[in-house]
């Protein structure tokens, strides 16, 4: 647990830090393409990397599956530094407003994460005592605090960059409510081998790359609000359909080919709200919008999967078969995925077009 708490700490610096670079070089109209490059340099990895990492677990060990990732982010770094470092800022930096950002800004993250593992730690106990009031402590905790760091209106979802980074945050938690346990439906309830797993897993990781260049080509023409509706619904579909294989009697490959649909609900959904909060954010507020927006999706992840587990923990406590407590965890995952398709009216309907350049100097927050 300690080490993915570094490992988040490593991981979650980067996506605004892209999202922000992506908004300063490139103009509007090329965003689409290059949020689709990006999901393109998944594929090779999404192949080749589950099925891989299951038969290095399958023959070697799943240590060596962590330690074999190592020279894999040295070599990451090693050639993304030099482009950082050649990145023209937006606008010049006042002196020491950066370092009052943060020390304001991290207090509250620190909040949140507080808060967020008291949630997941209270949702997976499976039990009232003392899960209850973990909950309840998480909540009151990282509510306002993600209030404070995410844009005015981010809760009461209004319209336009708030909504996107809200329907972020609820699209990962419909996402990976379902995806954390599509391997323990497939190895502890089909009987399948890791390795043959993961080929559902890279499935959804190739249709997302595809939907994400469906996206990119639309984009100008359709708008956010109908490819996040569409995406949604997609995933809900794609969930409702891996359901299926929690019956012996539905073929195995019906459910890999659902969630590679489910996968391709979140390539059409997901680069649009990405979209959405750099042409509603003015450049001098880029980066704050671009943090608050990984926020709500690594939140979505957490509760996402925290709120699976504490469904089938809560099944296996109770004695029932495996699959209740694995097809409750889908149909959250359906709900949400419902719920989003219908929040997606509150964003643009066309491609946002951008801000004038006049903005205060900063975001209001709170």
């Amino acid at each position: 647990v300690g080490a993915r708490f570094l490992q988040g700490l490593g991981g979650g610096a980067i996506p605004p830090i892209a999202y922000v670079s992506i908004g300063r070089a490139l103009p509007e109209s090329l965003r689409p393409r290059m949020f689709a490059t990006m999901s393109t340099a998944w594929v090779l990895p999404g192949v080749i990397g589950p099925a891989l990492s299951g038969a290095v677990a399958d023959h070697v060990g799943w240590r060596a599956v962590f330690l074999g990732l190592l020279p894999l982010i040295l070599l990451a770094g090693a050639m993304t530094l030099p482009a950082i470092a050649a990145s023209v800022p937006a606008a010049e930096p006042v002196a020491g407003h950066a370092l009052a950002q943060t020390r304001r800004r991290l207090p509250a993250a620190v909040l949140v994460a507080i808060g967020a593992g008291l949630i997941v730690a209270g949702l997976t106990s499976a039990v009232l005592l003392p899960g209850a009031p973990l909950v309840g402590a998480g909540l009151v905790l990282a509510v306002p605090a993600f209030r404070r760091l995410t844009p005015p209106g981010t809760l009461r979802v209004a319209s336009g960059l708030p909504a996107a980074v809200l329907l972020r945050g609820l699209l990962t938690f419909a996402f990976f409510c379902a995806d954390a346990y599509v391997p323990l439906a497939l190895q502890n309830w089909r009987g399948l081998s890791a390795s043959v797993a993961g080929v559902a897993l890279t499935a959804a990781t190739l249709a997302w790359t595809a939907g994400a260049w469906v996206q990119a080509r639309r984009f100008d023409r359709w708008g956010a609000r109908r490819f996040v509706r569409i995406g949604y619904l997609t995933v809900a579909g794609g969930i409702l359909g891996f359901a299926a294989v929690l019956s012996p009697y539905v073929p195995v490959v019906v459910g890999m080919v659902m969630w590679g649909i489910a996968g391709f609900g979140m390539g059409l959904a997901y680069s649009p709200l990405s979209l959405t909060v750099l042409a509603e954010a003015p450049p001098e507020e880029q980066g704050s919008a671009a943090s608050g927006l990984q926020l709500s999706d690594v939140a979505g992840t957490a509760l996402g999967t925290g709120v699976g587990g504490a469904i089938i923990a809560a099944g296996i406590g109770a004695g029932w078969p495996g699959w209740v407590g694995l097809g409750g965890a889908f149909a959250v995952g359906v709900v949400a995925a419902i719920f989003g398709g219908l929040l997606a009216g509150r964003l643009p309907g066309t491609r946002p077009a951008p801000r004038a350049a006049a903005r205060p100097p900063e975001m209001p927050h709170g």
